[in-house]
């Protein structure tokens, strides 16, 4: 048979839609999570669009982390139409680059806004609860699991041996967030201050008690989809609730649980920032990575008192350390860009 080079490409463009189509009907087998594995190295991210390139697993893989973290806006949904934003899901799972990490490294995650199903989306949301099913298949959730059954999709996961324990808290605030008011055009201001409203309601505000009095862990990791120190800048923040920010915070002072440390994304940008609390020596710390597949398009300066560092606005993701040999823990943080540079980094101790 004599092949021309029209021939050589149609060939060549076959046996590529082959390989794809066997990767997404054979996905590599999944991760399991080891709740007895002991985490020294974790990563994180959240503003994922899954229709731009999905170019960065390859640095995060580098890190051989033993757990990554979806910190929210794993999709950017924003439907109503769940076989929409199933195939959305898919189109991700699918990518050969994340079915690598999937192989590799155990993913656990929360929602925000875009994958919850519209931009600061709160309860009114009509098809939250479907939503909330999508995600779960995405994160493989078993069936058996307590969180699918309940309302909200809050989780906890505990990780390590007695000495060297993480536990995980995966806050939702979305799903029973209260509305907050658009601010008079002028203002300087997007949200009026909600101080009635919740973000987390009451039920979750329950098991978040019972969660940290409870727990024996010697590392606590919060997950907050959006920012929970950060009072100054105009956007969604639980700031917009300061009840809800007030609660979070006394309820830490309170309980006092061993090194707690919060997580969070939504702003599109990286930031490290702390806050003197009562009970600790050392100030709470919160890692904001915010920025896979999409950043800021420019660098708009805006005040944190409570920043340590600089902001960054380079695509990147998280990287926390856990040194268990030093007593007390020591912690390292990195926001890492997509030639696995440091682009940010922070050291401390509680």
């Amino acid at each position: 048979m004599d092949f021309n080079i029209k021939n050589w490409i149609l060939l060549f463009v076959l046996c590529c839609s082959s390989i794809s189509l066997m990767v997404a009907q054979n996905p590599l087998e999944r991760q399991p999570i080891n709740r007895n594995k002991t985490l020294q190295k974790i990563t994180f991210g959240s503003c994922n669009n899954q229709a731009k390139p999905q170019d960065y697993w390859a640095p995060i893989l580098q890190n051989r982390s033993d757990l990554w973290i979806w910190l929210g806006d794993i999709i950017y949904a924003d439907t109503k139409d769940m076989n929409l934003m199933a195939s959305k899901y898919a189109k991700l799972k699918n990518a050969p680059s994340y079915q690598l990490l999937r192989s590799k490294c155990p993913i656990i995650g929360i929602w925000d806004d875009h994958d919850f199903g519209a931009n600061d989306a709160c309860k009114t949301y009509p098809k939250k609860s479907e939503s909330k099913e999508l995600l779960f298949n995405f994160l493989d959730i078993p069936a058996t699991s307590p969180a699918r059954v309940r309302a909200g999709a809050y989780q906890t996961y505990t990780f390590g041996p007695k000495g060297k324990k993480t536990r995980v808290i995966l806050l939702d605030t979305r799903y029973f967030r209260d509305e907050i008011e658009a601010a008079p055009i002028g203002s300087g201001k997007k949200y009026l201050p909600n101080p009635t409203g919740t973000i987390l309601g009451e039920a979750q505000w329950k098991w978040l008690e019972r969660t940290l009095t409870e727990s024996d862990a010697d590392v606590h990791l919060i997950v907050s989809s959006i920012q929970v120190l950060p009072t100054q800048h105009i956007y969604e923040k639980w700031e917009n609730f300061p009840n809800e920010r007030k609660r979070l915070i006394s309820m830490i002072e309170r309980i006092c649980p061993k090194n707690p440390i919060l997580l969070s994304g939504d702003r599109h940008m990286a930031e490290i920032s702390s806050q003197k609390i009562a009970g600790y020596d050392a100030p709470l710390i919160e890692i904001t990575s915010s920025g896979l597949t999409h950043t800021r398009s420019k660098n708009k300066e805006e005040v944190n008192d409570g920043r340590i560092g600089q902001t960054v606005i380079d695509r990147h993701f998280g990287v926390l350390e856990i040194d268990w040999d030093q007593q007390p823990i020591r912690f390292k943080t990195e926001i890492r860009g997509l030639d696995n540079n440091v682009l940010e980094t922070f050291t401390w101790t509680y």
